[in-house]
């Protein structure tokens, strides 16, 4: 895995001159990125997994989780680090709520570690990270799935590409909605500003709980051109 220089490692170089590097999960001072420690105790995802979304399952003997089994998803199929347990959710957390946007460098690399092949196996032509509404940027200040894509490209060399989708609905957040909400509530949240113009895409996000917001933005950027469409996320929620 070769690292390409520009401009988004020019920052990073210059913001570690300024404040040491930590493990996102611990905050010990480490030039790893994450701690020997944390990495031996964090909750990986392993086999077995669902085929479709790659949440860990109970039985190896089924090919889906519950959701998957259930539902047609737009995306053809995705990937992720670790499972949504504590220690990863407050990582998550402070990438998102307290400005500590290395973390988002750190798990993008770690993504391009675990799934640089599984990129190139599905020839991924260009990454989309899933976009915030102007509101919630403005607020933040940045949106930390472009964080984590650029990173992502960084390490892969897959063209990261932040102005294909825009947010045009300020939806109610996600973990206060069960299943059939989640899907109504981001109906009509994006829209594609450019044609999509290589055939395979993979769109970047924090977390996967039901799929629904990766759905409805895979669906917008096949209606864009996009062929076929994947995901990879930081982490997942448990399979059943």
């Amino acid at each position: 895995m070769k690292k390409r220089y520009g401009k988004f490692q020019i920052r990073k170089h210059i913001l570690n001159l300024l404040y040491p590097a930590k493990c996102p999960f611990c905050g010990t001072v480490t030039n790893k990125g994450i701690c020997g420690t944390c990495r031996k105790s964090l909750p990986y995802v392993r086999q077995p997994r669902c085929m479709k979304c790659g949440k860990p399952i109970r039985r190896i003997e089924k090919e889906y989780c519950t959701d998957c089994a259930a539902i047609r998803h737009e995306f053809e199929e995705g990937r992720s680090l670790w499972v949504h347990k504590e220690i990863v959710c407050d990582a998550i957390y402070a990438l998102k709520y307290k400005n500590l946007r290395i973390n988002g460098d750190i798990f993008g690399k770690e993504l391009a570690c675990y799934y640089g092949s599984y990129l190139k196996k599905h020839r991924i032509e260009l990454l989309v990270p899933v976009p915030l509404h102007w509101k919630r940027r403005l607020k933040r200040g940045y949106n930390q799935a472009g964080i984590v894509a650029e990173a992502l490209s960084e390490w892969s060399g897959i063209p990261a590409d932040c102005s294909i989708l825009k947010r045009v609905k300020c939806t109610e957040a996600q973990k206060n909605l069960d299943h059939r909400r989640r899907r109504r509530n981001v109906q009509g949240a994006f829209q594609a500003k450019k044609w999509v113009t290589v055939k395979n895409v993979a769109l970047i996000d924090d977390i996967y709980t039901t799929g629904s917001t990766l759905d409805e933005a895979a669906r917008i950027l096949k209606l864009a051109g996009a062929e076929k469409v994947y995901f990879l996320t930081i982490s997942i929620g448990q399979g059943f």
